[in-house]
C-alpha cells in the first residue's frame, strides 16, 4: 500500500466531510427558522375560549410564546361551542390538512387518534387526554404529542394554602364537570386539607353541598361542589354564594370561564378569598384596592405547549402521551411576590410537603389511584 497516498486520500475525504457538514448547518440555519416562522397552528378548545383566563388560555399563551419568538408562525384560535366529543373531532378532522400543528385542549379530544392517522403530516399536541381507540383502549400515534397532568398535586398545594390560611374553619372546591381531571383537582384539594389537618394542627371542615354534587363518567357520584359547566357564570356565581352562606372563607375554583361567578361571589363578600387555578389568576381577584386570590394553583400547560413546538420547528418532534406532575415541575402554585396573599409560614409548609410530593413520597389521592382524600399514600410524611 503506499502510505501518502492513503493519508492524503483520508485528509481529502475528511475536507470533503467537513464541507458537507458546513453546507448542512448552514442549510439548517437558512431553513429551519424560515419553517418554524411559517408554522400554521390552530388550538381548538371546547367549554370556552382562550381568554377563559385559566386553563384554555394557559395553553394559548404557550403558542403566543412561540410566536413571540417566530413571528411568522400563524395562530388560529377556533371554538366546538357543544362540548359534544364527536363534535369536537369534527372540528379537527375537518381542518386538520388546512395546518401544521393542530393543538386539542380538552378531554373531549380522546377520539382524535383516527384523524391523525388520515393526516400524518400534521403534528397534533393534545391536552389532557391520551388518544383511543374505538374500544377506548389508549394508544400511541407517532404525530401525537399528549399530555395529561397530575391535577391532583397542584389539588394538593390549593388544599394546603386553603386550609393552613382559614379563619371561618370551613373550605370549599368548586368544579366545572366531573371529568377526571376535575375530579383529581377535587380529590388533590380534599387530601391537602386532610393533610394540614394530619400533620400541622389544623381543624378544618371541606363543605360539600349535597345539591352541586358530581357525577363522574363512571356514574359515580363523588360529592363536591359542582356548577355543571365551565362557562356558566351565572350558576358559578349562585354556587359560590351558597358557600359563603355556609361559612366557606376560602374557595379552590377549578371551572374555567363559570369559576368567574364564585370570584364575584367572594368580591361582593367580605373576607373570602379564592385559590385560582391552572395559572396564575391574581390579576382576575383584583377587587377595587384589595385582591380576593391567596394564590393559584398551577398546572404548567404553556411551558410544556412551548417546548413541544420548538421541537416540532427543529424536527425533532416524537408522538407519546406523557404524564406531567411535581417531578418535572409541571405543577406547582403561585408564590411569586406581588401575587399570592399567603404568610412566609404558610410558604414554608407548602413547600416542604411540595418536596415529599415530588420525591413520590406523597401521593394525592385522584379519579384513579383507588385512594381516598382521607386514605392516600403519604398522608402521615413529614
Amino acid at each position: 500500500m503506499n502510505i501518502s497516498k492513503f493519508l492524503w486520500g483520508v485528509i481529502f475525504m475528511s475536507k470533503r466531510v467537513i464541507i458537507l457538514l458546513a453546507v448542512m448547518s448552514l442549510l439548517t440555519a437558512l431553513f429551519c427558522p424560515a419553517f418554524a416562522d411559517g408554522l400554521k397552528i390552530a388550538i381548538i378548545t371546547s367549554h370556552g375560549d382562550v381568554h377563559d383566563g385559566g386553563f384554555l388560555e394557559n395553553n394559548y399563551n404557550g403558542l403566543l410564546a412561540f410566536q413571540k419568538e417566530h413571528p411568522g408562525a400563524l395562530i388560529t384560535p377556533l371554538q366546538e361551542k357543544t362540548g359534544d366529543p364527536a363534535e369536537c373531532i369534527k372540528v379537527a378532522e375537518n381542518i386538520a390538512a388546512d395546518y401544521d400543528v393542530v393543538v386539542c385542549v380538552g378531554f373531549q379530544f380522546s377520539g382524535i387518534a383516527e384523524v391523525a392517522e388520515d393526516n400524518p403530516e400534521t403534528k397534533f399536541i393534545i391536552v389532557d387526554t391520551w388518544p383511543a381507540d374505538e374500544a377506548g383502549n389508549t394508544v400511541t400515534t407517532k404525530n401525537v404529542y399528549a399530555m395529561t397532568f397530575k391535577e391532583q398535586e397542584g389539588g394538593f398545594l390549593a388544599g394546603l394554602a386553603a386550609a393552613l390560611t382559614t379563619k371561618s374553619g370551613k373550605v370549599a372546591v368548586v368544579n366545572g364537570i366531573a371529568f377526571p381531571t376535575n375530579v383529581n383537582y377535587q380529590y388533590g384539594f380534599m387530601s391537602g386539607v386532610n393533610y394540614a389537618n394530619r400533620n400541622y394542627g389544623t381543624k378544618v371542615a371541606i363543605v360539600e353541598l349535597p345539591s352541586y354534587a358530581g357525577t363522574d363518567i363512571t356514574g359515580k357520584n363523588v360529592g363536591g361542589n359542582y356548577i355543571g359547566s365551565f362557562t356558566d357564570r351565572a350558576n358559578g356565581k349562585i354556587v359560590g354564594q351558597a358557600l359563603i352562606r355556609e361559612g366557606c372563607d376560602v374557595i379552590f375554583v377549578a371551572s374555567g370561564a363559570a369559576g368567574m361567578g364564585v370570584f364575584t361571589a367572594a368580591k361582593e363578600s367580605k373576607g373570602v378569598y379564592i385559590v385560582g387555578c391552572d395559572a396564575d389568576q391574581y390579576h382576575d381577584g383584583e377587587n377595587g384596592d384589595s385582591n380576593i386570590i391567596l394564590t393559584s394553583a398551577l398546572k404548567i400547560m404553556d411551558r410544556n405547549d412551548h417546548r413541544v413546538l420548538n421541537k416540532i420547528a427543529a424536527g425533532t418532534f416524537k408522538g407519546e402521551n406523557v404524564l406531567l406532575g411535581a417531578e418535572s415541575d409541571s405543577v406547582g402554585y403561585v408564590k411569586t411576590p406581588g401575587h399570592h396573599q399567603l404568610t412566609d409560614d404558610t410558604i414554608a409548609k407548602i413547600d416542604a410537603a411540595y418536596v415529599l410530593t415530588k420525591a413520590g413520597k406523597i401521593v394525592p389521592a385522584s379519579f384513579s389511584s383507588g385512594t381516598t382524600p382521607d386514605n392516600f399514600e403519604g398522608i402521615d410524611a413529614k
